[in-house]
């Protein structure tokens, strides 16, 4: 899964990166190194400009939430739950459906956060032992330090207690495609840890390789049992790296770039 990621690129960065056509430069993030559900985010999709008689995709850097409420919802209510999506049963799941056939954007990211629980309390897990398990967090990022490109689908929901005109009126809300974590080994492991993604967690967000993103993000492409789902394929092994850092990123008030700093050891003593 994916329920923590860091994004510090500037949006000028990501608007060069993605060749985005529009960005409002008043619509700016502050660098964030403990994005958690509910939050707003970067996202870059192709969409044809609002009231624009051209009507064309553009290429757009925006900011929705995390967390997809979907068109038929009542309330938002269960947003936080909905952060991810499981690439195998988009094109079937009733709120991942339709986003996944005209609704499709890349969430940029540094990398992502995953928690890693010790040998010992996995087995006492299995015997039905209680006892306070240890989970060291790990960062996982592209080893070559390039952008992470998540998979992600958007979609509109319409509070009905607002009147048309209210800024809140519309909520614009995101999710992160998810796959099976890659079982090969890392481009760079860490000394005392794990020596795959695999071995961190199953599942990872579905990072997308450059030559993909025009095709994700078209929205003509409308194939959900072909080339869309082509395209959801993991990508090619030994390009990630992961290392242990700081239990303080376990708590969503921490935030700083120091939460990223590489330890020498996992804080949680021998988890592997």
């Amino acid at each position: 899964m994916c329920g923590r990621y860091a994004s510090s690129r500037r949006p000028e960065d990501l608007v060069g990166l993605f060749g985005v056509e529009k960005w409002e430069p008043e619509e700016t993030l502050a660098p964030d190194y403990n994005v958690a559900p509910t939050k707003e985010v970067y996202v870059v999709l192709d969409r044809p400009l609002k009231d624009a008689p051209d009507p064309r995709p553009v290429r757009q850097l925006r900011i929705l939430k995390w967390g997809l409420v979907p068109s038929w919802a009542k309330n938002p209510e269960g947003a936080a739950r909905m952060i991810n999506a499981r690439s195998e049963t988009l094109h079937e799941k009733p709120s991942f459906r339709r986003p996944f056939a005209q609704r499709r954007c890349i969430i940029p990211a540094d990398g992502y956060y995953e928690w890693v629980t010790g040998t010992e309390e996995r087995q006492l897990e299995v015997e039905g032992k209680k006892k306070r398990p240890r989970k060291q967090p790990y960062f996982v990022q592209p080893a070559d330090g390039s952008v992470f490109a998540m998979a992600g689908i958007y979609e509109f929901w319409r509070d009905r207690t607002l009147p048309d005109e209210h800024p809140l009126a519309w909520w614009v809300t995101c999710s992160v495609i998810t796959t099976e974590a890659e079982a090969g080994p890392l481009a760079v492991a860490p000394a005392e840890g794990p020596a795959s993604l695999a071995d961190i967690h199953p599942r990872m967000p579905l990072m997308l390789t450059p030559d993909r993103w025009d095709p994700w993000l078209d929205p003509a492409n409308t194939d959900i049992d072909g080339s869309l789902r082509d395209l959801l394929a993991p990508p090619p092994g030994g390009l990630m790296r992961a290392y242990p850092v700081s239990t303080a990123v376990s708590n969503v008030r921490n935030n700083g770039p120091e939460l990223l700093a590489e330890l020498e050891a996992p804080e949680e003593g021998t988890l592997f």
